[in-house]
Parts: structure tokens; C-alpha cells; sequence
């Protein structure tokens, strides 16, 4: 192994240590975090703190979510469930960005609809993952407010963007029992965790958490933001 590859598995372990510690209790997620080589996502120069537990910018105003909250979404999302392996059929991601969240979620995944609003963001997710030999993510470039299917009924909603307030549309192509974890709000935001029973809707508040806001429309080329 080289001298690279050897400081990258030393500090990933230490990133899971830093995990445990923050309270991260499932270990399928720490699992799944621990297998997906984050500094692939970043730009070279910013590959030495790949594993540190902060954002980190992937160009075009937006960023790569600190490993703590990438872990938290996803124990959230997964939690009403027991098993290993993938413990959902379809997924719905709002807000792929660079692909790591996405590249986490596909442990857990039959499928994963993936939805990012930046177009060269979308190329550098389908790259990211196809160099993971990962293939059961589709990425899409389009509006997360609108561009998804409402004759699809989802396991999960995971958002990594805000809102002001979670649109109530995912609810409806959510299944029943299925969750919508979403970060909202704007200078202050919270992570939430919306809940689908029956015909009711189950509403619990999480971490404060710091989110680029969740925009209607599209971006071409990175520059019409």
C-alpha cells in the first residue's frame, strides 16, 4: 500500500472513532461510512482534510456535508429498520451534490433516485460513483421541488439541502411507515424527521444543522445561481 492510501485508511478509522464519540450508535452506518473513501469527492487540494469532520466546498456555492451529519441523516432515515443489507427498495435524494451521501445510501438501496439541480455537479456525481463501481444511484439534473415522479411511492426522502419549510408534496410519494429527513429553515435551520402513519403525519425535531438553501430550478452550468 502507499504511503497515501496507508494515511488515508488511518485517518478514515480515526474519522469513525470521532463518530462514535458524537453518538452515532448504528453500526450498519458507521459500516457503510467507513467503506466510502470521502477524499474522492474533494479536489485534490483539499484532500488532506477529506476525513476531518467538517464541510468541505465542491464548487458552484456548495459543499460536501461534515461526515457527523451524513452518518446522523442516514442512521435517522434507516433507523425503523433491524436488518442488514439494503433495507429499502427506492430511495428519493434531494440535493446529491458531489455524490458521498448517495454513495453512503447505496448500502442500504435497492435504488436510488437522485436529484441535483447543478449540472456539472450531476457529471462529477456519475463519475464519482461509477469510479466506485456503485451503480444502483441515478442521477438526475433537475428542480427538487418538482422533478420527481408522483406516480412513485418511496422507502425514504432524504434532502441535503433546506427548505423553509419541507415541501408537503414528498409527503404524498412517501410509503406508509416511510420517513422524509430534511434539514429546514433559513438563518436558524433544524433537522427534522417527518414521518408517514396512515393518514397521519409525524413531525420531530433533530440537530441544529447549517444547509445551502433548497432553490426551485435549474443551473446549466454553475454560473446562473
Amino acid at each position: 500500500m502507499s504511503n497515501s492510501g496507508f494515511t488515508f485508511r488511518r485517518v478514515r478509522e480515526e474519522m469513525i472513532e470521532k463518530l462514535l464519540d458524537l453518538g452515532i450508535k448504528d453500526f450498519r452506518v458507521l459500516d457503510a461510512i467507513s467503506q466510502v473513501p470521502r477524499h474522492i469527492f474533494v479536489d485534490e487540494a483539499l484532500r488532506s482534510r477529506a476525513y476531518e469532520n467538517r464541510s468541505l466546498t465542491i464548487g458552484y456555492q456548495q459543499t460536501i456535508s461534515q461526515p457527523y451529519i451524513v452518518a446522523r441523516m442516514t442512521e435517522l432515515l434507516i433507523s425503523h429498520t433491524n436488518t442488514r443489507g439494503k433495507v429499502f427498495e427506492k430511495v428519493l435524494e434531494i440535493g446529491s451534490g458531489c455524490g458521498y451521501q448517495s454513495a453512503v445510501l447505496s448500502f442500504f438501496c435497492e435504488e436510488i433516485d437522485a436529484i441535483e439541480r447543478i449540472k456539472p455537479l450531476v457529471y462529477k456525481s456519475r463519475e464519482n460513483l461509477s469510479n466506485l463501481k456503485i451503480h444502483n444511484v441515478k442521477f438526475k439534473h433537475g428542480d427538487g421541488y418538482t422533478d420527481w415522479s408522483n406516480k412513485i411511492q418511496y422507502d425514504g426522502i432524504l434532502c441535503a439541502a433546506a427548505p423553509r419549510s419541507y415541501p408537503d408534496d414528498l409527503i404524498n410519494i412517501l410509503k406508509n411507515e416511510a420517513k422524509l429527513v430534511i434539514p429546514v429553515g433559513g438563518t436558524s435551520q433544524v433537522l427534522k424527521v417527518i414521518s408517514k402513519k396512515g393518514k397521519e403525519v409525524q413531525e420531530k425535531t433533530f440537530d441544529d444543522v447549517t444547509f445551502v438553501p433548497m432553490l426551485a430550478g435549474i443551473s446549466n452550468d454553475g454560473t446562473d445561481l
